[in-house]
């Protein structure tokens, strides 16, 4: 009696294995590099928002006339300069003290329970500064904007710094362009463009009633 014997065997063959390993390798590439473009989309998107916020934290002080040392009714503010495009000075707008000459504070008596000091701009020389906040990651404030008479004016045309202040007793910030502050023709307005190395901007605005929007749809 004979019986039939059949041995078989199964397994991958060498080239089935390449082509496993060459989706696997594929399909991983393709994981990490939308991973990796999402990281730096996040890193742009949240720096945004923590320069936003602490315009909005400089808005707060100001209205709420936190005491700067021992100088009430002082001003807060935001400063931005072009030569330091990945950094930007949070500051107490303490100097000078309280003037009828003042250029954005003039009151009749200096002495009033609601003078207020300050010029608005940032005066480094003056001990004005609170917190220096340095970008990480590349991402820098590559332009700043300002808005004034109907026309905007900006850091790649002429414009070599920027001072958002807010003081009370209202919302409405007081803007100075290349470290000046004019009662005659006031900025309303401001932008700011935060860039990212890899690619992709996005966009920061204060208007004159003091909203700041962290996503705005763009610059000028």
């Amino acid at each position: 009696m004979e019986s039939d014997q059949s041995n078989t065997n199964s397994g991958f063959t060498l080239i089935e294995l390449m082509v496993v390993l060459a989706i696997i390798a594929v399909v991983a590439s393709i994981v990490l590099s939308s991973q990796n473009s999402f990281n730096k989309t996040l890193t742009l998107t949240n720096t945004t928002y923590d320069i936003a916020l602490t315009i909005l934290n400089a808005e707060t002080y100001g209205i709420s006339s936190r005491a700067a040392g021992i100088m009430t009714n002082a001003g807060y503010g935001v400063h931005f300069q072009k030569t330091s495009a990945n950094s930007f000075t949070f500051f107490a707008d303490t100097y000078p003290l309280p003037s009828t000459s003042s250029v954005c504070h003039p009151i009749d008596d200096p002495s009033a329970p609601n003078a207020r000091p300050g010029n608005c701009i940032y005066d480094s020389s003056k001990g004005e500064g609170i917190t220096d906040h340095v970008l990480g990651n590349g991402i820098t404030i590559s332009k700043f904007c300002s808005y004034a008479i109907g026309s905007w004016s900006c850091s790649d045309n002429g414009l070599t710094s920027l001072d958002i202040v807010f003081a009370r007793p209202n919302a409405s910030p007081f803007i100075s362009a290349n470290g000046a502050y004019s009662a005659s023709f006031p900025i309303t307005a401001a932008c700011l463009t935060v860039s990212s190395p890899q690619g992709g901007s996005r966009f920061i605005s204060v208007s004159s009633y003091g909203q700041i929007t962290a996503n705005a749809p763009s610059c000028p």
